[in-house]
């Protein structure tokens, strides 16, 4: 067998697909990140029509290219809430805003095997996207992201996830330093707004695209 890392993750990922369509998620496969955005621009937009879109913090999504793509194609209104030139109480409102869209690109810090996605924020914009708001959501979830279960997806956020993000950031935050997490009273603590989908409702408005590949944290 020529490449059986990712022979192994797309047997694992085929068997994600099932629970999470099971649990009403619209669910797109593909090879790499190249593959993901060749799947939202020639099988999800076209299939949703937005006019506007907007996004939340995610490596996996800026990995794809998406966004200097439907940043700058002319196609939709775009709501940049990363654009740097924004004051801090302008990058707020625009949060608030995207909140309203027709469809919001985010990333997930974990899958479990059954199909459950859970995300962990700082402010909450993505979470509250995710559970309401948008028309629809675009998920995108790389291999690296699936666990076995809630607790294990708990334990790769707070001890992993949140202490890399929190490096990467430059925040003043005791992980930081310790590599794990403090559950400190930071005033830039990263931890705040759990998010926990176990299923899309309405049904097909979450869509989810499975990457056969490790991106972002």
């Amino acid at each position: 067998m020529d490449n059986p890392i990712n022979n192994f993750w797309e047997l694992n990922l085929k068997e994600l697909v099932v629970k999470l369509e099971k649990n009403g998620f619209d669910v797109y496969m593909a090879d790499n990140a190249e593959a993901a955005k060749d799947v939202v621009l020639n099988d999800i937009l076209p299939e949703i029509k937005p006019s506007s879109v907007s996004w939340g913090g995610s490596l996996t999504f800026s990995g794809t290219g998406l966004y200097e793509h439907l940043r700058d194609c002319g196609d939709y209104e775009v709501l940049d809430t990363w654009d740097k030139s924004l004051s801090n109480e302008d990058k707020m409102e625009r949060r608030r805003q995207a909140l309203l869209v027709d469809c919001f690109f985010c990333g997930t810090n974990a899958v479990t095997e059954d199909g459950c996605l859970v995300n962990l924020d700082m402010i909450g914009n993505r979470t509250a996207a995710i559970q309401f708001g948008p028309k629809n959501v675009v998920i995108f979830v790389s291999r690296n992201k699936l666990v076995a279960d809630l607790d294990s997806a708990m334990a790769r956020i707070k001890d992993y996830v949140a202490p890399v993000n929190t490096m990467r950031l430059d925040m003043k935050t005791p992980c930081v330093k310790t590599g794990y997490c403090m559950d400190c009273n930071s005033p830039q603590r990263i931890c705040n707004c759990w998010s926990i989908t176990e299923k899309s409702f309405p049904q097909g408005r979450i869509k989810v695209v499975l990457i056969n590949e490790d991106m972002g944290f």
